[in-house]
């Protein structure tokens, strides 16, 4: 056995050793993925294994054995813990341009892009054989599963939002490093059900995120639009309320409707058929011709017309 894999070994073996009671200061990651209740029984499976595949492979590029972090599963996403000896500065930046370059790469041939909410944060975590637990863990989750982070992640049509705690923030990303770009994040308050703080979020690769428009967080509040730009559903988790609304999804909004449409009704639309998308206040027809079925990246590989009809004239824009 090489120096290399006996000193590994003997980190292993220290960080099971030591008592289940004793709290130690870990980076904690959070993972979840966007919108998972839309998924299927057939289709969370293959949603679980790209996350694991996203994940796993960052970890390896990074230089972060598998063996050095602590996973969990969380059926729509995956609960993290990376021991003190690890730079944290190795996961907010190279892990994190790992994570993006390959959950682009999964999402290339799918019509739905798999969207991940990733947060972090550093504090005590205690161990046992069921998992990780504390207030730092807690926290983790509460921004990851924030409002503003949910939002962010439908408004700007992103892959990926990471969130870190104020105190990450101002240790940690604020002095800069390889792939860490403290100006390419924006602050928000958040009221969380142990109290209101403060966290910075991050779209990668974009500039830093206008968090102006998302509204803050409350009790009883109604979750905020989805990535079609629908409603909310009251009472739900990571909700909104009060404030102005949501900024409208990015784009011209004739466009994402007709294109969300043609997605919507890819089976009819080869054969020409309507979707009407309509109320009885205001009539509105989409009209998709053409094979959608045949795509890469989200780029139709086969010619594709979309219509927006209206009113009884029934003339496409």
């Amino acid at each position: 056995m090489g120096r290399q894999a006996q000193r590994e070994r003997g980190h292993a073996v220290e960080h099971d050793a030591l008592d289940a009671g004793e709290a130690r200061y870990e980076l904690v990651i959070s993972v979840d993925a966007r919108r998972s209740g839309q998924y299927s029984d057939a289709e969370k499976p293959r949603m679980r294994e790209r996350i694991y595949r996203v994940l796993e492979a960052a970890f390896a590029q990074a230089g972060v054995g598998g063996d050095a972090v602590h996973m969990e599963d969380r059926g729509d996403g995956v609960l993290v813990s990376v021991p003190g000896r690890i730079a944290v500065t190795r996961l907010l930046g190279l892990w994190m341009v790992e994570v993006h370059e390959n959950l682009r790469e999964e999402n290339r041939s799918l019509l739905v892009p798999l969207g991940l909410r990733v947060a972090m944060h550093v504090g005590p975590v205690r161990h046992d054989s069921r998992g990780i637990s504390g207030r730092a863990v807690d926290l983790t989750c509460r921004l990851a599963d924030s409002a503003v982070a949910r939002q962010l992640l439908d408004r700007e049509r992103a892959d990926l939002v990471l969130a870190v705690s104020d105190s990450l923030y101002v240790d940690v990303v604020s002095a800069g490093g390889k792939f860490i770009e403290p100006a390419r994040f924006s602050p928000a308050r958040l009221a969380l059900k142990e109290g209101e703080v403060s966290a910075w979020f991050h779209l990668p690769g974009r500039p830093a995120p206008d968090i102006g428009p998302i509204a803050p967080e409350g009790p009883g509040a109604t979750e905020g639009p989805d990535a079609t730009g629908k409603p909310g559903v009251p009472g739900k988790p990571g909700a909104t309320v009060g404030g102005p609304p949501a900024a409208p999804v990015g784009g011209p909004e004739a466009a994402l409707a007709a294109m969300d449409a043609a997605l919507a009704a890819r089976d009819a639309a080869a054969a020409g058929r309507r979707v009407d998308d309509s109320d009885e206040d205001g009539p509105a027809q989409y009209i998709a011709q053409g094979d959608l079925s045949v795509h890469r990246n989200n780029v139709y590989q086969q010619p594709v017309h979309i219509g927006r009809v209206t009113g009884d004239s029934h003339r496409k824009d």
